[in-house]
């Protein structure tokens, strides 16, 4: 079977499509470009719902973005790819779940179709138009594939873990008014 077939084409088409939106969206953190903040203002927005160190935070979601992004596009270390793809949109749809599934109202529905994405390329595999084809596999061995989505799912959890933790420790500190200011009057 030397001819490419359509599995091989609509994988293709997926890891171009997924690969270069997670690419984008990690290069707005990194590098600022797209209209992102950079390092510097991605860092005060991580800080801002719960991710601490910030910058530092912005600098590993960006890695995992644009590098794993770029990774799932070539069809190249399939299995990693994609597991740190899944973790960093796993952060994000953390940071949007309080305002529902639909992204029109701020959900986390953008986040999670792309870490779904990620997650089933790791899964799948890249198809023949790949690297990782090219390169006889050498990145993408079977049991790569478990090995990398349980080490991003731990580190992922602990990192979401305590994000949650400092956001539950914040609302806590916060008083609510006893009274509404026109029954105080």
């Amino acid at each position: 079977m030397s001819a490419y077939d359509r599995r091989d084409l609509g994988l293709l088409l997926l890891r171009l499509g997924a690969g270069g939106v997670l690419a984008a969206h990690g290069a707005q953190k990194l590098l600022g470009w797209f209209g992102g903040g950079g390092i510097e203002g991605t860092g005060q927005f991580m800080e801002s719902v719960g991710y601490s160190p910030g910058q530092a935070n912005a600098r590993m979601a960006g890695l995992a973005e644009a590098g794993g992004g770029t990774l799932l596009a070539l069809g190249l270390a399939t299995p990693a790819a994609g597991a740190a793809a899944a973790g960093a949109m796993a952060g994000a749809a953390a940071v949007h779940a309080p305002n529902g599934f639909f992204n029109a109202e701020g959900g986390y529905e953008y986040a999670a179709t792309l870490g779904l994405a990620a997650t089933g390329l790791a899964i799948t595999g890249p198809g023949r138009l790949s690297l990782d084809h090219a390169l006889g596999h050498i990145f993408d061995r079977g049991w790569m594939v478990p090995a990398a989505l349980a080490a991003t799912a731990a580190g992922t959890a602990v990192v979401v873990g305590l994000r949650n933790k400092r956001v539950r420790e914040e609302k806590e500190g916060e008083q609510e008014a006893l009274f509404e200011e026109s029954m105080a009057r």
